[in-house]
């Protein structure tokens, strides 16, 4: 009895609906009935069934009241993905726009002539590429310039120095310990590269050129200094400690300015050092001669 009156109160609210709402929502009705109609266990809209109801959204305010196999939440997801799609498909750059891209081969040609001609300057560079054809302006070029790879041969050439001269290779660094009540101990210490064993070692707290020429004497007794001493350019060592180190018959090899990689070997012991002894609390064992420090291994 209940849905007879729904039955019939529809009816009378359709008289006096208009025409052509009537229209668009018989056609609503028939569209979703047909992809019912469809034998799949779950109805699939197609490209087209999408596209109805994006249109109906636009020019029918009442679509929502008529749809029944999907939500009017999908229904906008559709709207929108179209709009993006639309979007996407006019915003594509069919012409080159911008700075034209320089060619792979001109790179190249750059790089090797900054490579083979160190003392050339983006003008110089330029004109060449102008006499041998390419357009390029100045800038392009001094950009291109600031890429170029850099030249491995003396990465090489120090390591080819280190292999062939390991064994008559000293070197020597400091390191910095804070202490508890917030001063600052200056470790000391001299490695040879042949066995990496450590020469000599010693702490203070106010470290002067002086200090670090005795530590030398201590370190090489009775003529037995290496060939080679690597140090880097620390302000600690002043004047004194080249000319120290050329008094005990050792050729000084200083490292180039921000380049801790060239003195690798000492790197590599305070970095040891650091872990296995003063980032963290050491728990030494009840057996002592179990204990194995950083010096002692890197002597083996």
């Amino acid at each position: 009895m209940y849905n007879l009156f729904l039955l019939w109160f529809g009816v009378l609210i359709r008289l006096f609906s208009s025409r052509g709402k009537l229209v668009l929502e018989n056609l609503a009705l028939r569209q979703q009935l047909t992809v019912l109609k469809r034998r799949r266990p779950r109805p699939i809209l197609g490209l087209f069934d999408k596209l109805f109801w994006v249109v109906a959204r636009r020019v029918w305010s009442g679509w929502k009241q008529s749809l029944i196999v999907v939500t009017p939440e999908t229904v906008v997801g559709w709207h929108r993905a179209g709009f993006r799609l639309y979007w996407r498909l006019i915003s594509r750059v069919r012409t080159q726009v911008g700075r034209r891209q320089t060619p792979k081969e001109v790179r190249e040609l750059i790089f090797r002539m900054v490579a083979e001609n160190p003392t050339w300057g983006a003008p110089r560079i330029h004109g060449e590429l102008l006499m041998l054809g390419f357009d390029l302006s100045e800038r392009t070029i001094s950009r291109w310039m600031k890429r170029a790879p850099r030249d491995p041969e003396p990465a090489k050439r120090w390591l080819a120095f280190l292999r062939n001269h390991r064994e008559a290779i000293a070197a020597m660094d400091f390191f910095t310990v804070p202490t508890i009540t917030f001063g600052v101990l200056y470790c000391f210490f001299v490695i040879s590269h042949g066995r990496r064993r450590i020469l000599h070692f010693n702490v203070t707290r106010h470290p002067t050129s002086m200090w670090i020429v005795q530590q030398l004497r201590e370190a090489f007794p009775f003529e037995s200094a290496p060939r080679f001493l690597i140090f880097d350019r620390d302000g600690k060592y002043g004047l004194e400690v080249p000319v120290a180190v050329r008094s005990l018959k050792i050729s000084p090899v200083r490292t180039s300015f921000e380049s801790p990689w060239q003195n690798g070997v000492a790197e590599r012991w305070v970095e040891s050092c650091r872990r296995d002894l003063l980032d963290h609390i050491l728990q030494i064992p009840a057996d002592p001669a179990r204990f194995e420090s950083p010096i002692r291994r890197w002597e083996l």
